[in-house]
């Protein structure tokens, strides 16, 4: 399926799923999509393994949270930040490292406190490896946290070879 990209969210320092900074982080890129689906890019190294060879569950989980939870940020002019209440993950398929990964995550409900969504990870082949649930509370930035926009370098950072389609 062919997704059209209509825009990209904001990139930090040292977040580890989009901190671009972070050398031990997966430096994930997300684009929006023109039906207000979010597709995560990235490429996991061998510093994020569990088995040799294989990207760890935890860090599947940890992209599959941020990409469901950010896709929420898609729907409003301002930003809606999300806490995690729950999340759910079923592993499907092994997925290896130095591979570029797909994630795509969708809003499939929400009311004035709460969202919940879903999510998948995708192999080059297009195989689905792992899919989640999750339900978050929708928070105020300044209740999660102090955020300095400047000193965490929350911006949308342009790179070459930006998509302007993502085939999946």
């Amino acid at each position: 399926m062919i997704h059209k990209i209509t825009g990209k969210q904001h990139n930090s320092k040292l977040c580890f799923v989009c901190g671009l900074k972070n050398r031990f982080g997966i430096h994930a890129h997300f684009y929006i999509t023109e039906s207000e689906e979010l597709i995560a890019v990235f490429t996991p190294s061998e510093e994020h393994q569990s088995y040799p060879g294989r990207l760890h569950g935890g860090i599947a989980s940890a992209v599959l949270d941020e990409t469901i939870g950010r896709a929420i940020l898609n729907k409003y002019e301002t930003e809606v930040w999300g806490v995690t209440i729950d999340l759910s993950v079923k592993f499907k398929r092994p997925i290896p490292l130095n591979e570029e990964l797909k994630v795509i995550g969708r809003i499939t409900s929400e009311n004035s406190r709460f969202f919940e969504g879903t999510g998948e990870i995708v192999l080059s082949n297009g195989d689905v490896a792992v899919t989640a649930y999750g339900k978050y509370l929708k928070v105020p930035i300044e209740k999660i946290t102090e955020f300095n926009i400047e000193e965490n370098e929350w911006r949308i950072v342009e790179r070459e070879g930006d998509p302007k389609e993502i085939i999946i």
